[in-house]
This record gives C-alpha cells, structure tokens and sequence, in this order.
C-alpha cells in the first residue's frame, strides 16, 4: 500500500435531513445497486451524523462529507462542501439579512 493510498479519506454526498444540534448534521446517502439475481435497482439509505462547525447546513441540501477522526461517540463525519442548496433556502436568507427599503407609513384608519 503507497502513500497516497493510505492518505485517502472516504468522500460521501447525500442530503441533510436535520440541522438541530449545534454544530452536527444528519446527512442521509443512499447506495444504488442491482439485486443479484432479479436486476431490480434497490436504494439503501443510511444516515451519517456530520460536523458543521458553521452551522450552514440546512434540511435538504445536498452536501458532499468526509471521513475524519472520532470527534464524538457517532460522528466521524465532517462537511466538506454544500454542493446544492434547498429550494427556497435562498429567499428565505435574503429576507433576513436584507434591510427593509420601504418603511409603512402612518396611515390613520377611520378619518
């Protein structure tokens, strides 16, 4: 075994499906493949928790993780990069940190 073999992190991409915990994802990654004797394609899930030290990750984007060393009891896992954000994240995010341009005027009722 080389070097360069042996440097090698496991590279895993899958949606995240709960940003609840600080700094920690839940990161599903399904596995596709043939059924052995039918040929039937199958999808395994399994669920990988995920260190985000930015608490970027939201439910639904598609994030690309690595292998690291233990950093909890189940984590193992870091983000490495959101390839793909949710749908609707976006607007959501430019809604809360864009400043409202126009202020409602005093409009008196009944007068």
């Amino acid at each position: 075994m080389t070097q360069s073999q042996r440097g090698r992190r496991k590279v895993l991409r899958g949606y995240v499906i709960s940003d609840k915990m600080d700094k920690t994802v839940v990161v599903r990654v399904d596995r596709r493949f043939a059924h052995p004797v039918y040929r039937k394609v199958i999808v395994h899930s399994k669920k990988f928790m995920a260190h985000d030290e930015d608490n970027r990750c939201r439910p639904g984007d598609f994030v690309e993780i690595a292998e690291t060393r233990p950093l909890s009891r189940r984590k193992r896992w870091r983000v490495q990069r959101i390839v793909r954000r949710a749908v609707g994240y976006e607007i959501e995010e430019l809604k809360r940190t864009m400043p409202s341009e126009v202020e409602p005027e005093d409009q008196e009722v009944g007068e």
